[in-house]
């Protein structure tokens, strides 16, 4: 298995930790690549603010060059009163009244690109992992094994967060670009340098702005929780830990609509804070313009009456500083957009990945109820990239009805045959019959919700109790009975009625008023799942090893005796449980050795009989 980080419980990489590649400039070139279908993805994840986004930032592009042109008109007109007699200042004051109303527009631009920037951020953040969860449920469970498709899977997952600054980037990027193909074209660059800018000009938007920065960050600080559990959620849905549940019990809607309605929430949070922030932000410039505005005016009296001299060379020096600032901005930012962007593959490669089990086109449906039971001819499974088979020349019948155990030493292959079952793998050769149809003819998911599989390393989920069981069974959450009952028949009833919060205690340390349990407790829970469902097969891999043979015998006679009628596969290390099932099929290197019951095994007196006695030894 991939090597997790030890940094994070959750096995995920802070973006923080990205480590920053040193690139060629073709290298940077080569990463614009991925920005088409990067802006694609901006799009699909909000039209109106996409092209809201787009719009004002072309306005805003041009903004600088009316603002000069009004500006030239503006100098023209002092100059040509300065000579005039009659001082007659009215054109002076539509000029004036002209760029003020563009300064204010372009501040509202401004703080508009800002909000929507921030929004569609949110968003598409929100959208990706969402697609990101389903997208991985939709993988194979050999896939997740895999340590290369596992650091894709990593990768993918730093990006959903990590590069929504991208596009205000790129945006900015353009928008400057356009303004400099303004200036370009002949008109000069240009924004009016003012002799004195009032102190009381500035005052307004830098209190208005640290406020609402501290308002953002308690903000932040105090979803802190939340914002753990959408990463928790992230985490749950798409990792290597999760798979086997998650596709078992096919928990991607469940999970994807948790995280989606939390990030809702926290999205609806910061909307708020940053509407607020627009608005008041807007205000508190108008009255910083009006200030700065203000101090243009006496400028502007003090030159028509010769008392300041203004020169064009002034103007001309200040759209050059502009002009070089601007330039230098741009060149910094295409190294950045180049890193950033060269990490959007990442992403879209895991995307590329697809699931080598699917489902059939026209698939039959389960059959309910199964009649003749499931047939291995011939069956083999060899793990990609290994030489060994975990499985080999294995044939054999398991009836509607019976009760198999599967025994052998560790790497015997008990745990994969249990997944060839549920095709959460696929053969290698060979074929896994089902009333006589191969397993690959029928509905995938009708497949899954037939066969209920409880693992040896099931998952912990860190949920409230009631959500812990449910998961055998998504679609009946809100069935509380249904839970109820299928606490009791695993014992875990026993277990919730000690709970501060009975079914609606949160398991697990991960959150605040979380409730660790014991590992005997843990199993009871994740029993209770296997009864939540009404599948036809039952898989029990090992679920009660935290047990003590006394409370795994108990658990396994109830077991016994709610799966009459109903097939069953139980894998455990304790032959007294084991010599409860009707036939017993011992595995060797992944071969069959022997096949028969308990009494049949003993009198065969081969591999079963020879550990059987020598398990019973310790119990003398």
């Amino acid at each position: 298995m991939p090597k997790k980080d030890q940094k994070n419980p959750s096995g995920s990489i802070s973006p923080d930790s990205d480590t920053k590649p040193k690139l060629s400039f073709k290298e940077r070139l080569e990463a614009f690549k991925n920005l088409p279908r990067f802006f694609k993805m901006i799009w699909e994840t909000s039209r109106s603010m996409t092209l809201g986004n787009v719009l004002l930032r072309i306005i805003k592009a041009a903004i600088p060059v009316v603002m000069l042109w009004v500006g030239k008109l503006i100098i023209d007109e002092i100059i040509f009163q300065i000579d005039n007699p009659a001082h007659d200042f009215s054109m002076i004051w539509i000029y004036l009244a002209m760029e003020f109303g563009l300064a204010i527009i372009s501040d509202l631009i401004n703080r508009g690109i800002t909000l929507l920037d921030g929004q569609l951020g949110d968003l598409f953040s929100n959208k990706t992992s969402v697609k990101l969860i389903h997208h991985a449920a939709s993988l194979d469970l050999h896939q997740f094994e895999d340590s290369e498709f596992y650091d894709k899977l990593e990768r993918a997952r730093r990006q959903t967060t990590s590069r929504t600054v991208l596009m205000s980037q790129v945006l900015t990027q353009v928008q400057d670009i356009i303004t400099i193909a303004f200036f370009a074209v002949g008109i000069i660059a240009f924004k009016p340098i003012l002799i004195v800018i009032l102190i009381i000009a500035i005052i307004p938007s830098f209190l208005g702005e640290t406020h609402f920065s501290e308002a953002s960050y308690s903000l932040t600080r105090s979803w802190t929780p939340q914002r753990r559990e959408l990463d928790y959620l992230r985490f749950i849905g798409a990792s290597d830990q999760t798979a086997k549940e998650v596709k078992i019990f096919g928990l991607a809607g469940f999970i994807s609509d948790r995280f989606k309605r939390l990030a809702d929430q926290y999205y609806e949070a910061n909307r708020k804070l940053a509407i607020k922030r627009a608005f008041w932000g807007s205000l508190l410039a108008i009255i910083g313009t009006g200030a700065y505005y203000g101090a243009y005016v006496f400028i502007a009296m003090d030159t028509v009456e010769g008392k300041i001299s203004v020169g064009q060379l002034t103007f001309l020096a200040g759209s050059f500083l502009q002009m070089r600032n601007m330039l230098q901005s741009i060149m910094n930012r295409f190294s950045q957009i180049a890193e950033s962007a060269l990490y959007l593959q990442d992403l879209f490669d895991f995307f590329e990945i697809k699931p080598d089990i699917r489902q059939a086109d026209s698939g039959l449906p389960i059959p309910n109820p199964i009649k003749r039971g499931f047939t291995f001819e011939n069956v083999g499974f060899q793990y990609r990239g290994s030489e060994n088979w975990s499985l080999r020349h294995l044939s054999f019948h398991l009836d509607v009805g019976e009760k198999l155990a599967l025994v052998g030493e560790n790497g015997a292959g008990k745990t994969t045959l249990v997944k060839l079952l549920a095709r959460l793998y696929e053969p290698t050769e060979g074929r896994i019959l089902l009333d006589g149809h191969d397993l690959r003819d029928y509905k995938l998911d009708e497949l899954r919700k037939n066969v209920s599989i409880i693992f040896q390393d099931y998952m912990k989920f860190q949920l409230e109790a009631r959500e812990n069981i449910a998961v055998g069974d998504i679609e009946g959450i809100e069935n509380q009975e249904h839970i109820e009952t299928s606490a009791g028949k695993s014992l875990a009833d026993t277990v919730i009625e000690k709970l501060p919060g009975k079914y609606q205690q949160m398991l697990g340390k991960r959150f605040l008023g979380g409730v660790e349990l014991s590992g005997g407790e843990w199993q009871k829970i994740a029993l209770a799942r296997a009864y939540m469902g009404n599948a036809q097969l039952m898989i029990l891999d090992e679920p009660t090893s935290a047990l003590d043979a006394r409370a795994e015998n108990e658990v396994f006679i109830r077991f016994a005796e709610l799966m009459q009628g109903k097939t069953a596969v139980l894998i455990s290390h304790r032959f007294s449980t084991v010599r409860m099932a009707d036939r017993i099929l011992f595995l060797e290197n992944g071969q069959l050795l022997e096949l028969g019951s308990h009494e049949e095994l003993m009198e065969l007196d081969g591999k079963y009989a020879g550990l059987f006695k020598l398990q019973a030894k310790g119990y003398v």
